[in-house]
């Protein structure tokens, strides 16, 4: 009994849920901005090294949660559903900087409609995403519970449109683009960007389950 009284109850899960949701939501933006501005190198660079910034800082609050399930006799919520949750989260975080260092590497001079679409079908995603999170500590009360699952529902439907649009801008790629090059960057950036939001779709899921099995 007094074993189990000095060991580490709780910790502060959510908290660090909701500090990777905050780096999240600026990278997700960061991103967006760095599309919407693509043709002014300095704006790109800037918002890139934005990207990178909210990564490298997920990817702290990632370790420190790995790090306190490790410290943590009881957890508010199963410790496997903790330790999928963050992943997932920091998969988001991941794909966006690796679109954002894609986009430098394949020398992409100038960005389709589409690309700025599913950009900000991801960046809405990856937001609502954050929203859910930080909503996971106070899932007792039943209105939050249901606000949950209705953000979640959110997720599948920006996902679901992210195909719609993926769709026709690959139909349209192999359709119009003469360069084949261009066509092999473009393919693969439309790809990478689709990928976030079903990551985004992935977490939701894993929001789903939790509200389920906690509320």
């Amino acid at each position: 009994m007094l074993f189990g009284k000095l060991l580490p109850r709780e910790g502060n899960f959510f908290e660090l849920f909701n500090k990777h949701g905050e780096a999240m939501v600026a990278g997700s933006r960061s991103f967006q901005s760095l599309l919407q501005n693509y043709g002014d190198t300095y704006l790109r660079e800037k918002y890139a090294a934005e990207v990178d910034a909210a990564e490298h800082a997920a990817d702290k609050v990632t370790a420190e949660v790995n790090r306190l399930l490790h410290k943590t006799f009881i957890t508010p919520i199963d410790r496997e559903q903790i330790h999928g949750l963050i992943n997932a989260m920091d998969d988001v975080l991941d794909l966006f900087q690796d679109v954002s260092e894609t986009l430098a590497l394949y020398d992409v001079r100038s960005i389709t409609e589409e690309v700025l679409r599913l950009g900000d079908l991801a960046a809405k995603c990856g937001e609502r995403v954050a929203h859910a999170v930080s909503l996971l500590g106070k899932l007792s009360d039943h209105s939050v519970a249901e606000a949950t699952v209705k953000t979640c529902e959110e997720i599948d439907r920006l996902e679901s449109d992210a195909d719609r649009v993926m769709r026709s801008a690959m139909s349209r790629l192999f359709r119009e683009e003469q360069d084949m090059r261009e066509l092999i960057k473009l393919k693969a950036i439309y790809e990478m960007l689709e990928s976030i939001t079903d990551k985004c779709e992935d977490v939701a899921n894993l929001i789903e389950g939790i509200v389920l099995e906690n509320s």
